[in-house]
């Protein structure tokens, strides 16, 4: 079993199950601190490897995922495993990708989905999820 990320670290977004997730924007410096077991990251092109396990979601840049079905698989998985890794969630900037991510993991964590933007955007940043295109994926996200 692996250790999961410190509560209260700068980008670890709590889920109301106690799970830990860490959100964070690749063109920022990777944080001090333990690394990931497995990240899930959105991008519109494929990102640099890795020495952890990764996944990609073809997600462009203020937009949704290209494969909507493929993002929830990718989004389930990233919250099944953060019951006992330390999960990463990641964009280019970390807000709006990322943002709608941690929101659609609250949603699975059993957040209504009408209140999972409200509480990403409390426990993690204010600016997250930053379209209207995004805010009705989560809300409409099972």
């Amino acid at each position: 079993m692996t250790t999961a990320w410190t509560a209260g670290a700068a980008g670890i977004l709590r889920l109301p199950s106690g799970r830990l997730v860490r959100g964070r924007g690749l063109r920022r410096p990777l944080p001090e601190g333990p690394l990931p077991t497995f990240a899930l990251y959105l991008l519109g092109h494929e990102p640099p490897s890795v020495s952890w396990e990764a996944r990609w979601l073809r997600w462009p840049d203020f937009w949704l995922p290209s494969d909507r079905a493929a993002a929830a698989e990718g989004l389930r998985e990233a919250w099944t495993r953060a019951e006992h890794e330390r999960v990463e969630v990641a964009c280019g900037g970390g807000y709006g990708r990322t943002g709608t991510a941690l929101a659609c993991l609250a949603v699975l964590d059993g957040v209504p989905g009408s209140e999972a933007v409200a509480y990403v955007r409390e426990h993690y940043a204010p600016r997250a999820v930053e379209t209207p295109w995004q805010r009705r994926f989560v809300t409409r996200f099972e």
